[in-house]
């Protein structure tokens, strides 16, 4: 899911790749605390003083925020149930719709701390799935103890009433399809197939469609936090799921209580910006994989050493490159012969392992069997990716409310050839490797039938409580920068540092970083001024 103009689609969060179903491991460990400036224990927050201009105290959202939930079982230890929300929050007394609500709840009742509410990213992943039996994927044990992990999943995604825009055949060809827009024919052609699946998901989501951008969902996030009872909001985002967080922040920062936001977005960022950041951060992690293959540090690397040092990464660099762009006058075979891999397939086959760099050696394979003309493995890997199972069914609406999501939540630059033209300069000096990979200009958010509802603009939260900002170094979708960024912006931002590949951080690469993100949530321990942790 990439592209290379002002429109270019944005790769999918952690969230995302989670859901899909590729493998994500944890386990490694770094250094036992952070290095840098003294952590700080934080004081235990006040009462929550009611302002005036607090969503909580308006009447006409009364209905919604004294909720009480019934909770049922469903699962060994998971509860569900539903809230309501109203689809417009422009207009509370319009249509309502159901969020999807699951908890794992508190281990130890007696020293319970609240609630933790979680999610994994995309847009488009289900918090209700990643919470799962026991949440054990999404925190420690030891937090598992002391908060109910509740994940939901926003409006339009999961089971909360998701926009579902073409059948699965239809969704198959749409990410199959290689269209060339830098020609009139293939523009022509692409937004044709773009103004199809758009009015497929209006069809389908009619006034939601509208409403699905991350300002509702925040909002919908307060009401959560309301009718779980807590006073102040704790939060774990990942990828995505920061930016959520982050507007919850600049809505409400009174009502911030320990917020942790893993893999940040920058929410200053424009489409075009983040399409130029993402791929920088795709050549980086792509480099940093040729690197460690040619130098025997994954498993039956299928690239040339050539002569050695940077030349010979910068020949293995061009050597993906090619096989990913021979398939487009020549697809490879799968074994499927409905599906050969075409460029767009094996281009989203060699982003998909690039999340997690315990999946390298899995490209590595992919990789030799595409040099021996068999596409089966890049394509599994894009599959997962997508969340398609083999018998062609999806998932998720995961990739349907990807888009329905980006596209009211960044507006579209102006349909200037001169910028367009800048910007393909801007990733081609970013990411010469990626920037051929990245397939295609994506129209769909210029013939979108509902505007932008966002704009996008720092984040400063003023008189928050402080909030955890967890950004990698070799991050490959969220690039380090944004983290630092965001860090930046937020009055009360901290910053955590893991140098280290893969997307996100915590419970995933670092127990240095799975420590500090624990005392952060259970004492309220802040990591020091520059604090990182090593790989």
């Amino acid at each position: 899911m990439t592209g290379t103009s002002t429109r270019s689609r944005r790769v999918l969060g952690r969230g995302a790749v989670a859901a899909a179903g590729v493998l994500v491991l944890a386990g490694c460990s770094g250094a036992a605390e952070p290095v840098g400036g003294p952590a700080t224990t934080l004081p235990a927050p006040g009462p929550v003083t009611a302002t005036a201009g607090e969503a909580a105290q308006d009447p006409a959202l009364a209905r919604f925020y004294d909720q009480q939930p019934e909770w049922v079982p469903c699962g060994q230890v998971r509860e569900c149930t539903t809230v309501t929300v109203p689809v417009s929050w422009a207009e509370p007394a319009g249509e309502v719709l159901e969020l999807a609500v699951a908890r794992v709840p508190a281990g130890d009742e007696d020293e319970r701390l609240g609630s933790l509410l979680v999610n994994p990213g995309g847009p488009g992943a289900s918090g209700v799935e990643w919470v799962g039996a026991d949440a054990a994927a999404v925190v420690s044990e030891e937090v598992r103890e002391r908060y109910d992990v509740v994940g939901f999943d926003p409006r339009g995604v999961g089971s909360s009433e998701p926009v579902d825009c073409v059948d699965d055949a239809a969704l198959d060809a749409y990410l199959a399809e290689d269209v060339d827009t830098t020609t009139l024919e293939g523009r022509a052609e692409a937004v044709e197939r773009a103004r199809e699946f758009a009015a497929g998901c209006e069809a389908d989501a009619g006034a939601l469609l509208g409403e699905v951008g991350t300002p509702s969902v925040a909002r919908d996030l307060d009401v959560l936090r309301a009718v779980l009872g807590d006073e102040r909001l704790s939060y774990l985002g990942k990828s995505y799921g920061t930016l959520i967080g982050a507007e919850y922040a600049r809505l409400n920062p009174q009502r911030v209580g320990r917020l942790v936001l893993d893999g940040a977005l920058d929410p200053a960022s424009t489409a075009e910006e983040v399409a130029v950041g993402q791929a920088r951060g795709l050549e980086s992690s792509l480099r940093a994989f040729v690197t460690a293959c040619l130098a025997g540090d994954v498993d039956d690397c299928p690239l040339e050493p050539g002569d050695g040092g940077e030349g010979a990464v910068d020949a293995a660099l061009a050597e993906v490159a090619a096989l990913v762009e021979g398939a487009a006058e020549t697809p490879l075979p799968t074994g499927d012969p409905d599906r050969p891999l075409t460029r767009p397939l094996a281009a989203t086959g060699v982003v998909a392992p690039l999340y997690e760099d315990a999946l390298w050696p899995v490209l590595a394979t992919a990789l030799a069997q595409a040099q021996d003309g068999d596409g089966a493995g890049l394509l599994a890997l894009a599959d997962a990716y997508s969340g398609r199972a083999e018998d062609g069914s999806y998932a998720s609406n995961l990739l349907e409310a990807f888009t329905a999501v980006s596209c009211l939540d960044y507006p579209a630059a102006p349909d200037d050839p001169a910028e367009q033209a800048r910007v393909r300069e801007q990733l081609e000096e970013a990411a010469p490797t990626f920037a051929g990979l990245l397939v295609g200009e994506d129209v769909t958010c210029d013939v979108w039938p509902e505007q932008p509802v966002r704009t996008p603009a720092p984040v400063e939260a003023a008189g928050a409580a402080p909030v955890l900002v967890v950004g990698t170094t070799g991050d490959p979708a969220t690039p380090y920068a944004w983290a630092q960024s965001l860090a930046d912006q937020l009055a009360s931002g901290r910053l955590l540092t893991y140098e280290g590949e893969g997307h996100t951080a915590y419970l995933r690469a670092s127990e240095c970083v799975d420590g500090a993100v624990d005392a952060y949530l259970l004492q309220g321990v802040l990591p020091g001024e520059g604090a990182a942790c090593e790989t």
